[in-house]
C-alpha cells in the first residue's frame, strides 16, 4: 500500500474513479442515488483539480531546485548524493540526520565541515532528490544501500559516518557491514532499541506514523500547506518507521540490532546530552515520582548502551542546555567533536 501511495500520480485516477462511480449512482434515477451521485461526482472533481496541483508544484519544484549533487543507480532507482570539500589525507565524512530526513537537513553541518575536510550527504529513498526507491524501506536496507551510493559516486574509503537519532541507528548498522571501509562512527544521540523494546508505551511514535501517511494522502490531492513536497517523503518515513515497535523489532531485531562487541575496536564518539533536556514528554504518564524517576533512569542509561559496541569507545556531552536535537541547536560543537576524530584518524594513518 505504501509503495503505492507514494506515487504522486496517484491522486488523479482515485479522483476519477470517484466520478465516475459517482456519474453511475445518477443513472440509477432514485432520488437519493442522484443525490448521493452527484455530491460523489462533486468530490471527484475537486479530488482531482487538487490532485493536478499536486502534480503542477512537484513539477515546478523540481525544475526551480535541480539536485545539487550527483544521482548515482542503487539497485535499478537513483540516489542523490552531495559531496565538497578536499580528502587532504584523511577520512571522508559521511552525515546522516535522524528521523527519514534528507541529507539537506544537515547541510549547514556539512558547509561547516567542507572548508577543511572531504563531507558527503546522502538522501535516502523516499527523501530529498532522490528515487521514492523500493518498499517496504529497513534499517538493514538502508544500510546497504547508503554503502551501495557512495561507491556509485566515487567516495572512496575510509569513511567517518555521522547519524543522529535514527540515522545514528542505521550508520551503526553500516559499520556492521563493512567494516573494512569505516574508519570511525560518531553517534548523535543515536536510536537505543532497547528502548523501542522495553520503554513504556510510546504513542507519540504511533501517533507520528498515522501523521505521515495523512500528510501523504494530504499531498497526493493538493490539500497541503507551504510548499509541495512528494508524496513519498511520508511514506517512506512511514515504512521506516514500522520496525520501531516492539513488534516490528522483533522480526528484525537480528539484522538491525548492534549488539555489544559487533564494532570490535573501531573508533566510536558516542555523544549525548547529560540529561532529558527537551525529553519532559516521556515522564508524563508517570503514575508517581518514583515511577518518574524509573523512566528517567531507564532513558539515561539507554542513551550510553552503544558504548559497548566497540572496545574503543568514548563518551561525550552536549553542552549544557541542549537536547536530543542538538546537532541544530549547537552545529558548532558537532562539527568540533566530528572534525577532532578526522585529525585524530589523519594522524594515525600517517
Amino acid at each position: 500500500m505504501l509503495a503505492l501511495l507514494s506515487r504522486d500520480w496517484l491522486g488523479l485516477p482515485i479522483a476519477l474513479l470517484v466520478a465516475g462511480a459517482g456519474g453511475g449512482l445518477t443513472g440509477v434515477g432514485t432520488a437519493w442515488a442522484t443525490a448521493l451521485g452527484g455530491l460523489a461526482m462533486t468530490v471527484g472533481v475537486l479530488l482531482a483539480a487538487g490532485s493536478v496541483r499536486h502534480l503542477v508544484l512537484v513539477a515546478r519544484e523540481r525544475r526551480e531546485n535541480p539536485p545539487p549533487g550527483r544521482l548515482v543507480g542503487v539497485g535499478g532507482h537513483r540516489m542523490h548524493v552531495f559531496a565538497e570539500g578536499e580528502v587532504g589525507g584523511g577520512p571522508t565524512v559521511v552525515w546522516m540526520p535522524g528521523g527519514h530526513a534528507p541529507g539537506d537537513d544537515f547541510r549547514e553541518l556539512h558547509t561547516m565541515l567542507s572548508a577543511r575536510s572531504r563531507s558527503v550527504l546522502v538522501d535516502r529513498f523516499g527523501s530529498g532528490w532522490s528515487d521514492v526507491g523500493p518498499f517496504p524501506r529497513t534499517t538493514a536496507g538502508e544500510a546497504e544501500e547508503l554503502l551501495a551510493a557512495l561507491e556509485g559516486a566515487g567516495e572512496r574509503a575510509p569513511f567517518v559516518l555521522v547519524g543522529h537519532s535514527f540515522g545514528g541507528l542505521l550508520v551503526a548498522n553500516a559499520a556492521r557491514r563493512r567494516p573494512d571501509l569505516v574508519a570511525g562512527l560518531v553517534l548523535l544521540d543515536p536510536t537505543p532499541l532497547e528502548v523501542v523494546a522495553f520503554a513504556p508505551l510510546d504513542r507519540q511514535l504511533a501517533g507520528t506514523r498515522r501523521g505521515l501517511l495523512l500528510t501523504a494522502v494530504r499531498q497526493l490531492f493538493g490539500a497541503h500547506r507551504g510548499p509541495a513536497s512528494r508524496a513519498a517523503v511520508g511514506c517512506a518515513a512511514a515504512s521506516a518507521f514500522a520496525e520501531l515497535s516492539p513488534s516490528g523489532l522483533a522480526r528484525v531485531g537480528w539484522e538491525t540490532v548492534v549488539y555489544d562487541g559487533d564494532l570490535g575496536d573501531l573508533p566510536l564518539v558516542l555523544v549525548i546530552p547529560r540529561d532529558l533536556t527537551g525529553g519532559e514528554a516521556v515522564l508524563a504518564g508517570a503514575r508517581d515520582a518514583a515511577e518518574a524517576e524509573r523512566i528517567s533512569r531507564f532513558y539515561l542509561r539507554s542513551r550510553v548502551r552503544y558504548l559497548a559496541t566497540s572496545t574503543s569507545s568514548r563518551l561525550v556531552h552536549t553542552p549544557e542546555g541542549t537536547g536530543h536535537d542538538f546537532p541544530h541547536e549547537v552545529p558548532a560543537f558537532v562539527v568540533g567533536v566530528v572534525g577532532g576524530l578526522v585529525r585524530e584518524l589523519r594522524v594515525t594513518s600517517s
